[in-house]
């Protein structure tokens, strides 16, 4: 390969082993690429990984495999893994976001590092006996544990729907809530009270529950046949809970948008699916899993990387509409 690059050994060495930045040329490097690829060389991994005292597999665990949101984390993180020649292996964990058990004999023999999406640090104690580097996705981001973190921009979102929700009028609110104790849950709550108490008047209720239809549902109805004024807005943690509570509205006789409107989060396929078709807060997922990913290598690199924060985007559609005249 040297021979066909016109370049040394040792240059071809530095290039197939991801070091030449700094010491090649582009060129050059281009160079020994191109001659590998005519002559169809490909690295023994097993020897390189073996030498190196790694095994170019990062473990990524999720709370769920039912939410399209982890699938989606997952898609982004194994296309950035193939760019980087690393391998992912998906770990729902048994326990939803409780402790996770190791699901090898040896986490520490086995894996490079671990990438977490919206668990807690201390929920993943055993898998990282032995010190395993971890990044932290959707998680807070004070941690000390992280090698380093990416999260959305939860608060923002919300802030996003309250500020719409506040522009067509509504000042009735109910928060049907995730029932998860959860940094990213505490931060819409908190960014939902905080932007809302800013609208005269406006007064909020939240209804807690379980991320299913059928907890939306309920939490939905006992926002809507409650005590006092009745909400002319539903704001949901997930798109799932927003399905449940189109659901109780039109179970009660009410319409949505023109007698109640419904906002979700997520913008999951299912968002779409629904008549009317929801509002809700699209969010990047794939490129979360990605940028998750190539934070993993970059530490193992010894090149560490800040917290990265991901903008996330309102989409307004027919499931949000003026408060209705009295």
């Amino acid at each position: 390969m040297a021979r066909a690059a016109g370049v040394s050994q040792a240059t071809v060495s530095l290039v197939m082993g991801e070091k030449w930045r700094g010491r090649v040329s582009e060129p050059t490097a281009e160079a020994v690429r191109s001659a590998a690829r005519e002559l169809g060389y490909r690295p023994n991994l097993a020897a390189r990984n073996l030498r190196l005292g790694r095994t170019r597999t990062a473990l990524l665990v999720v709370p769920a495999l039912t939410n399209d949101f982890f699938a989606r984390v997952y898609t982004g993180a194994a296309r950035a893994a193939a760019e980087h020649g690393v391998g992912v292996v998906l770990y729902p964990s048994p326990e939803g976001i409780g402790p996770a058990p190791d699901p090898f004999a040896s986490a520490r023999d086995t894996l490079d590092g671990v990438i977490a999406s919206s668990m807690a640090a201390d929920a993943l104690t055993d898998i990282r006996e032995g010190g395993l580097p971890l990044v932290m996705l959707d998680s807070d981001p004070e941690r000390p544990e992280a090698a380093a973190t990416v999260n959305l921009d939860i608060a923002d979102g919300m802030r996003q729907v309250a500020r719409h929700l506040l522009a067509l009028g509504h000042r009735h609110v109910a928060h049907i809530a995730a029932d998860i104790d959860s940094w990213t849950f505490r931060v819409r709550a908190h960014a939902l009270a905080e932007t809302l108490g800013q609208g005269e008047g406006t007064v909020l209720r939240t209804e807690p529950a379980a991320l299913d239809v059928s907890a939306g549902h309920r939490a939905a109805e006992r926002a809507l046949t409650g005590p006092g004024p009745r909400p002319t807005a539903l704001i949901c943690d997930g798109d799932v809970l927003a399905a449940g509570a189109c659901k109780a509205a039109r179970r009660l006789g009410l319409r949505v948008p023109d007698d109640v409107s419904v906002t979700g989060f997520d913008d999951l396929p299912l968002a779409t699916a629904l008549e009317p078709e929801l509002t809700t807060v699209r969010l990047p997922a794939e490129a979360v899993g990605e940028a998750g990913l190539r934070a993993l290598v970059s530490f193992l690199e010894g090149r560490p990387s800040a917290t990265e924060v991901l903008p996330v985007e309102l989409i307004p559609r027919a499931s949000s509409a003026a408060v209705a005249a009295p």
